[in-house]
């Protein structure tokens, strides 16, 4: 995927002069000045409308993207049916997750659901920061523990046997997606239709507010 960098040689100016994903990584381990002056030159901002693909079989695969603004759904597609596998928000990363770091194909889809503006971060830059230092190693090993955490729980949801443990589910671990994002990208990935959720929705309500009036 070739993107332009449409903020120019000024592309840090709105963002205190630096890449936000300088913060990101110092969160897990302080950088060194090496790292940060890699990081400021090869990553860039980058816009996309709604409805736009950031990544899809079709592209080459080449960044990961670090949300700043906005939201994207990662999906497969079965016959013409859009599959989502999972959604991000801000301060979340987003790539297509069966080959995370490389630049191969894939057959995951990355659309975002409103506009997003967003950190690219190379993969090749990645690769470049494990090579020459040990601290990279860390933080990519910390940044792909919370991956894998992730993709554990999604694996645990899909597994509950009833659309409604599904959704319950989904309330303890995404409580902050619920309103968030439109239900209909919710109920794909809980592989239900939309009328399923709506009436699961509609019935907790009921039970939460005879909960409520009986104390």
């Amino acid at each position: 995927m070739n993107l332009e960098n449409e903020f120019g040689e000024r592309k840090w100016d709105e963002f205190g002069g630096i890449s936000p994903l300088i913060a990101l990584f110092k969160s897990y381990h302080p950088l060194n000045p090496e790292i940060e002056k890699i990081i400021n030159e090869q990553t860039f901002p980058v816009r996309f409308d709604k409805n736009k693909h950031i990544a899809s079989p079709l592209k080459r695969n080449r960044y990961i993207y670090l949300i700043l603004q906005g939201s994207v759904h990662g999906y497969i597609k079965m016959g013409i049916e859009k599959v989502t596998t999972w959604i991000a928000i801000e301060h979340e990363l987003a790539g297509t997750i069966r080959n995370l770091w490389t630049e191969e194909a894939s057959e995951e889809y990355i659309e975002s659901i409103d506009p997003v503006l967003a950190i690219a971060i190379p993969h090749a830059m990645s690769r470049q920061l494990y090579q020459q230092f040990p601290i990279a190693n860390y933080v990519g090993r910390k940044m792909t523990e919370i991956y894998f955490k992730s993709a554990s729980e999604r694996a645990f949801i899909s597994r509950l046997p009833t659309a409604k443990k599904r959704y319950e589910r989904y309330l303890i671990t995404y409580s902050y997606l619920v309103d968030r994002v439109p239900l209909k990208y919710i109920a794909s990935f809980l592989n239900m239709r939309l009328e399923t959720l709506s009436r699961i929705r509609a019935t907790i309500a009921k039970e939460t507010e005879k909960i409520l009036t009986e104390r």
